[in-house]
């Protein structure tokens, strides 16, 4: 059925020259990464997803160990009746207009993750991989299939590695030798029958740069992430209170992180990519956190337009830039944090209270009174908690 329909089609027969055509489509839709492999997944993959989540690493994100969710991504099959092969796809991006050296050291500025810069790559992403898919069936005639971009049950990487688009690094990310690891996945699941490509070779060798450069040692083994610990986790997927040992860690971090990427020797040489697909933002570079400090509901929701960071809302986004705030030095900030203590979230008045504490270094016996009546008026216990230690530490300085 599968060669009829390729002869239908006028397309050539032969499965090597039809992975070929797959690859040249692919690229004419924008990914520059594009293996076959089959929807299976290895054991040792499953045993480590299996030790991640027995382990608690996954942290609040409770959906990653549901029943059904775990069974889909061990079993791929599951994810589309009847199907045979996994398209996987990479689509690059622009890495940081900076270095770590100069993101560190950005005073007063908060670092946005690159790839968070511009437009939300889900949406852009999913229209490509559906316009792929569509011109597919010229090539493989009617089929079903489904596309994913990471918000699936789907574990991507390792079915990137086992199509030969990547190696999983030690910080989990998948590494490309010619385009490092400055790319999304993607995959199209099809009930057409194609042949695999090889499967990725393991190219870190004894190298341990992302592990030595985690601010909160997050990598706690090669290949291992604990999210717990992880400053995407922290900035994106954790809902609630950053814990007050890692606050101090995060630096100036505010949407994600890139440290592990930015040294990894594998995107020293990497060429930039010929299309900003994403529409980078100047103002996303390296933002001043006065700025990102004084936005309302409507002003962050306009800011953030089409922007991924919008998908937190604004009290977690406020709450990442407090954190930064009390990791700058820089005591221009306080009356923005101060403006922050009535704020009502108190998501956001726990993290300002405790980056003003961070912040005033001098005798303030008026802060002092202030933070006294506020600690009997916050209703919030972990509010009321960050006031606590705050007036705590600060008493140590007067």
């Amino acid at each position: 059925m599968q060669n009829d329909n390729l002869r239908h089609a006028g397309m050539p027969s032969t499965q090597e020259n039809l992975s070929a055509t797959i690859r040249n489509m692919a690229q004419a839709h924008g990914f520059a990464l594009c293996r076959i492999t089959r929807p299976e997944i290895a054991d040792k993959h499953r045993k480590s997803l299996d030790d991640w989540v027995k382990n608690g690493m996954h942290g609040d994100m409770a959906w990653m160990a549901e029943d059904e969710r775990m069974s889909r991504r061990k079993l791929p099959e599951n994810m589309l009746k009847g199907v045979q092969t996994v398209i996987s796809l990479g689509m690059r991006y622009l890495p940081p207009a900076y270095s770590l050296t100069e993101a560190n050291t950005a005073q007063g500025r908060g670092v946005i993750s690159s790839y968070a810069q511009g437009d939300d790559y889900h949406d852009y992403m999913k229209k490509r991989l559906k316009a792929f898919a569509r011109d597919l069936d010229t090539v493989l005639g009617k089929h079903n299939q489904r596309v994913y971009v990471d918000t699936a049950p789907v574990l991507e990487h390792a079915l990137a590695e086992d199509a030969g688009i990547g190696w999983q690094g030690k910080h989990s990310l998948s590494i490309d030798r010619q385009f490092g690891s400055w790319f999304f996945l993607g995959e199209i699941f099809t009930s057409a029958s194609l042949q695999p490509d090889a499967p990725a070779t393991h190219h870190c060798g004894s190298c341990s740069a992302c592990i030595d450069v985690c601010p909160t040692r997050a990598i706690v083994a090669p290949f291992v992430v604990d999210a717990r610990l992880c400053i995407s986790y922290l900035t994106i997927e954790h809902k609630g209170i950053i814990p007050r040992k890692l606050r101090p860690l995060m630096g100036n971090r505010i949407y994600g992180c890139d440290d592990c990427q930015l040294v990894c020797p594998w995107n020293n040489e990497v060429a930039l990519p010929e299309n900003d697909y994403l529409e980078v933002r100047k103002e996303n570079i390296l933002p001043e956190l006065v700025s990102l400090l004084a936005l309302d509901e409507a002003d962050f929701r306009e800011f953030f337009r089409k922007s991924p960071v919008k998908r937190i809302g604004r009290a977690r986004f406020i709450r990442n830039c407090c954190v930064a705030a009390g990791n700058s030095n820089q005591e221009t900030l306080l009356p923005s944090l101060l403006a922050l203590l009535d704020d009502d979230s108190p998501l956001v008045r726990g993290h300002a209270v405790w980056a003003v504490g961070r912040l005033e270094k001098r005798e303030n016996i008026v802060l002092l009174n202030e933070l006294q009546c506020r600690k009997n008026t916050e209703n919030d216990i972990e509010v009321h908690e960050d006031i606590r230690i705050t007036i705590r530490l600060l008493e140590e300085n007067v």
